[in-house]
């Protein structure tokens, strides 16, 4: 039997899975959910402050990555259990979350019982995943097990700039080249990643090392 109540702060930007979530957590006597955010900003105050057990955050936030947050959130407060909560089904995701400080990620189409079960795993040290993501970790892929793109200098240069968030015409500005020019080099990036788009195309290089921080 718990002791005390284990106090649990929901992140996530659609009200609707905030209001899921208390519905599901309702009925649990030992769990209590002390607040919901729909950003990131206000959940750093918060943790500075009150005692809490367990953050359910999810990735995608208006303000800032969930990522980042839970970086930051583990800065704070490292007993906090901070527990991904996606539909994002990426292994390079689940993987740099984990990296941060992340006890675990779970699918939004996890049952009551694969929450509560990971809940409990995580106030006890483990790091916790769902069905669903274990089978994901378990299975690198195809870019994960190729070796590290050969880059040339210039596309290393555009890379770093994707990184920042910068457009083609910032970053064609940045190097004194046309927006053309910055388009066929992503592309060619894109091509040697085997990735589907810019964001997953930094992912990807963040977990090779290939970002300079």
């Amino acid at each position: 039997m718990q002791s005390h109540k284990i106090n649990i702060v929901i992140v996530d930007d659609h009200p609707i899975v905030i209001e899921g979530l208390k519905t599901m957590l309702s009925d649990k006597p030992f769990f209590q959910i002390s607040e919901t955010f729909t950003n990131g900003s206000e959940v750093i105050k918060f943790v500075k402050t009150n005692e809490v057990d367990i953050v359910l955050l999810d990735i995608s936030l208006p303000d800032i990555s969930g990522i980042q947050l839970c970086e930051e959130i583990k800065k704070i407060s490292p007993n906090i259990s901070v527990i991904m909560f996606s539909n994002r089904s990426e292994r390079s995701i689940i993987m740099q979350c984990i990296q941060n400080g992340a006890s675990g990620y779970l699918l939004k189409n996890v049952s009551i019982e694969e929450l509560m079960e990971c809940f409990q795993g995580a106030l006890s040290g483990n790091i916790v995943f769902c069905n669903e993501t274990k089978n994901i970790i378990s299975k690198p892929s195809p870019q994960e097990l190729t070796t590290t793109p050969r880059l040339t200098k210039r596309e290393k240069q555009i890379l770093q700039f994707l990184a920042k968030g910068k457009t083609s015409n910032e970053i064609a500005n940045e190097l004194c080249l046309s927006s053309l020019t910055v388009d066929t080099h992503r592309k060619n990036l894109l091509n040697k990643f085997g990735a589907k788009n810019s964001a997953e195309l930094v992912n990807m290089a963040i977990q090779q090392n290939m970002i300079l921080q």
